[in-house]
Parts: C-alpha cells; structure tokens; sequence
C-alpha cells in the first residue's frame, strides 16, 4: 500500500482522536435514564445532594460530548447541555404517560415496574425521547446514535426527528419503523411490523414532509404499511394488519386486508412412510 493511503487514514485518525465511542454515548444516556428509573438498576442514592451531584456530573459529560462531536464552533455546547436536562422534568412526564399507556393497554403486564424492566417498546420509547430532546436543540450525531442503539436491541426503528404525542404504547414492536418526518398524535397504539414510511427515498426529498401523519387515538395492526407525506390516518381510526396505504383515511375509519384464504378440509399425504 502506498504512503499517501497510509497518510490518509492517519490524518481521518488525529481528527477523530477526541471523539467519543458509540458505547460512550450510549452509556451516558442509559445512565440518564436509569436516574429517572432507577428499576431498571436498582441503584439507589442516599441523599437527595448525591443525586443532584449525579446529574450535575451527566450534564458536564453531555458538554464534552457534544463538544467533541459538533463541527459547529459558534454553537454554545453548555447552554444546550444544560437546556436539555432542564427539559428532563418535562420528558419525565411524558415517559410516565407512555408507561402507564403499556401498562392499561396489555393484559399481560402486571405492573409499571414490570413495563419499565422489561418492555422493548418503552426502552425505545425512552431512548427516542431522550434523542428528540437533543434533536429539537440542533445536537447532531448524538440523536441519531441513541436510536440506533435502541433499533439494534429491540428491533425498533425510530427517527430522533419523528414527533409524537404523548401515552404512545408499542405492542411488541419488533420491526416498527417511523421515519424521520413522522408526526404521530396522542393515545396511538402500533404493533409489531408496522411501517411509517416514505413513498420515495429519493434524496431530493430531503428536508420535505415524506412520511405519514396519524391523528389522536389511532390503532394500527402488525404488518400494516402507512406510505407518504400527505397520508394521514384521521383520530380515532383502526388499520387493520398488513393493510397497505398511500391515501388519507378521514377520523373514525376503520380499514382491514381481506385475504383469499382456501382451507383444505381434508389433507392425505406420507410422512415417514405412514398415512396422515
């Protein structure tokens, strides 16, 4: 190889040479959010002072972080570290409505403890939050590493920039994607497989409104696909599972897939040499 390659990768090495880890960052954040809920570790302060001493100590790391990570040399790095964890109060409030959301919603949750420990949903809800928060105060990078995270453990894809309301409930969650100019009301309620997604990936139409808009109270079913930025899904409607759409539905629609299915009353065949 020769030593201009070599000079190259050197020099993209020394730029980078202050820039923290994905692992760093993400572990910054879970720490956030394991202050705010502290079931998830079971860590427990002694005095109210220890606690603030913690989240003093967070906000000066959010600092360097964001000073590593932004190209942005006029951007003051310590207002907007310390305006997000001023909203932290507010995102409190928001998650506990998200949580109590899962709870009322599933029969198979038992407690909010048990939602907050366990639930895939609301640790990418959590992880969402916490990135839009940062996305809203023009933080680059670090949103877009926060969610990805999540979407790498829980199977959950949503963009920092998606806006939505609060009491949200992933059921399951397993393959959900909402894209990044996704706005999504209050008392929603997706399941597993669904997709919030552009009509064209083209990159002309970046910055423009690609991706759906679901109203107030709207269920939407596993597989179901929900395409473009002029689609919204009125309140109060139910799409049904792997429905596909492209065209608005008005407040109060319910819209199912209507399969052709044959059922075959009677099936002869060999297994292993034996009649079945």
């Amino acid at each position: 190889m020769s030593e201009e390659f070599y000079g190259q990768i050197f020099t993209k090495q020394q730029k980078l040479e202050y820039v923290p880890s994905n692992k760093e960052i993400t572990r910054w954040a879970l720490r956030v959010i394991h202050l705010l809920y502290p079931e998830q570790t079971a860590k427990v302060f002694s005095t109210v002072d220890e606690l603030k001493s913690e989240f003093a100590l967070l906000e000066a790391e959010l600092y360097k972080i964001m000073e590593a990570t932004s190209a942005c040399a006029d951007c003051d790095n310590k207002k907007r570290a310390a305006g997000f964890f001023e909203s932290l109060p507010h995102l409190y409030q928001v998650l506990n409505t998200d949580i109590q959301a899962i709870f009322n919603g599933d029969p198979a949750a038992r407690s909010e403890f048990e939602v907050i420990r366990t639930y895939p949903g609301f640790f990418a809800i959590s992880l969402y939050r916490l990135a839009h928060s940062l996305y809203t105060r023009d933080v680059p990078l670090i949103p877009r590493i926060l969610t990805e995270y999540a979407h790498s453990k829980t199977g959950i894809d949503i963009h920092p920039a998606a806006v939505i309301g609060d009491y949200f409930y992933i059921d399951h969650g397993t393959g959900i994607v909402i894209g990044e100019s996704c706005t999504i009301g209050a008392h929603v309620k997706l399941y597993q497989g669904v997709t919030l997604g552009a009509l064209s990936v083209d990159k002309s139409m970046a910055f423009t409104k690609r991706h759906p808009t679901v109203q107030d109270n709207v269920v939407i079913y596993s597989g179901a696909t929900i395409l473009g930025g002029e689609t919204v899904i009125g309140s109060n409607s139910i799409v049904g599972g792997n429905v596909w759409l492209t065209k608005s539905l008005p407040p109060n629609s319910r819209v199912y897939h209507t399969p052709s299915i044959r059922i075959l009353k009677k099936l002869t065949r060999r297994i292993f040499g034996e009649q079945k």
